[in-house]
């Protein structure tokens, strides 16, 4: 049944309203034009519900969930039913499709692309990095940062190799208080790159017992241990200060 009369002059062109599917249990908010005859708005259904158009009967629900009516007729106008903003438009399935087919993803079949047919790709992004010369495709930048890094590596290993294990020390950060210890580790890491030395400081100052990741590089209590990058570690004659830590307040 078709209520002809149902779309009055003052009706908005288009109705927003919300979809629902008998093969998933989600509900997606839509918005059509009245002037689509039935036939069109199924095929727009399509994107949403995973649905063949042909194999779709569509039911007519108010917003508070009461059944109206089915739109029965393809040739119809989808604004000749008495759809309103809110109501809900329930598309039954009868391609026989299993419930939750078009919802579980892990069982569609997924494409991948080979890495020589990505490279041959004119619009990809690796072809505008390419084009534009950033980042690795830029020769000369990767070169030039590889120089640099290969500087700040050899700086930091003369630093490191004037520090000895056993040396007292005092670690200076700018904007921090200064702090004293013991060298107990000089040398390359896993944690991070470059050259490290670890230290036992005097007093629970550090942030670790001399592992980091599960490797142990030297042995101390927890939160005595810190490891500093050579250039913020000076040696020298360092007698232990007294923090005032153990003091009863």
């Amino acid at each position: 049944m078709i209520l002809s009369g149902a779309l009055g002059a003052a009706s908005p062109a288009a109705v927003s309203v919300s979809i629902s599917s008998s093969l998933n249990s989600f509900r997606a908010q839509k918005r059509y034009g009245r002037g689509l005859t039935i036939a069109e708005f199924k095929c727009k259904l399509e994107l949403v519900v995973g649905s063949p158009a042909s194999c779709m009967d569509l039911e007519l629900y108010t917003s508070d969930d009461k059944f109206v009516m089915k739109l029965d007729s393809d040739e119809a106008l989808l604004g000749s039913y008495p759809i309103d903003d809110g109501c809900r438009i329930h598309v039954i399935d009868r391609s026989g499709a299993r419930v939750g087919e078009y919802e579980d993803v892990s069982r569609v079949e997924k494409y991948e692309m080979s890495a020589t047919d990505y490279e041959k790709r004119p619009d990809s992004v690796r072809s505008f990095l390419k084009r534009s010369k950033v980042g690795k495709f830029n020769e000369e930048e990767m070169l030039k940062k590889e120089a640099e890094q290969e500087q700040k590596l050899a700086e930091e290993k003369a630093l490191a190799e004037a520090i000895s294990v056993g040396a007292r020390c005092e670690v200076r950060v700018s904007g921090q208080p200064n702090k004293r210890g013991t060298v107990m580790f000089v040398g390359l890491a896993e944690f991070k790159p470059g050259y490290w030395i670890g230290i036992k400081y005097d007093e629970p100052l550090g942030k670790n017992d001399g592992s980091v990741g599960g490797k142990q590089y030297f042995e101390c209590q927890p939160k005595y241990g810190a490891f500093m990058k050579p250039q913020y570690v000076t040696v020298g004659d360092f007698p232990e200060e007294d923090y005032g830590l153990d003091d009863e307040m």
